[in-house]
């Protein structure tokens, strides 16, 4: 994921120290109850399943962000339902030593248009899977995923 240019000027005067990120995450179903699949993207620089997610940059709103991100992403116009969750993850930090904390907002989308399909650098490959039958990800997208399967309910604030 290329680093958006208002981030890398931070960097040019606070190096490598941590940063507090706002970002945003979409997960996107589709079907009928007991019968869902979420679209999935294929991430370039880990080779992963994951939802769509991005930076919010400044002067954006996170949802505005979030359906930026899915058509950039995936080529889709997607509406959004409900924010899923608010979370805080763990520091990360990269290979280059820059050091960052994001603050994620995580949101259950619909699709509305378009077929799905790469459209940018950041995924390799795009595709549907049923909610039974998920490919290899990680716990923390499976959570994901599994509470934003209800079309209504709480935003869930991980504390």
């Amino acid at each position: 994921m290329p680093t958006p240019d208002y981030i890398a000027r931070l960097r040019t005067k606070i190096g490598n120290e941590l940063l507090l990120l706002p970002g945003v995450s979409g997960v996107i179903i589709d079907g009928e109850p007991g019968a869902e699949r979420v679209l999935l993207g294929r991430r370039a620089d880990s080779g992963r399943w994951a939802s769509v997610g991005g930076i919010v940059e400044p002067g954006e709103h996170p949802a505005t962000c979030i359906l930026r991100e899915i058509t950039e992403e995936i080529s889709i116009v997607a509406r959004i339902d409900r924010v899923v969750l608010i979370t805080t993850g763990a520091p990360v930090t990269y290979p280059n030593g820059d050091q960052c904390e994001f603050v994620t907002t995580v949101f259950r989308c619909s699709p509305v248009s378009g077929e799905p399909a790469v459209g940018d650098e950041e995924s390799t490959d795009v595709a549907w899977f049923p909610i039974t039958d998920l490919p290899d990800i990680t716990d923390h997208e499976r959570r994901r995923i599994q509470l934003a399967l209800p079309l209504e309910a709480p935003t869930i604030f991980d504390l």
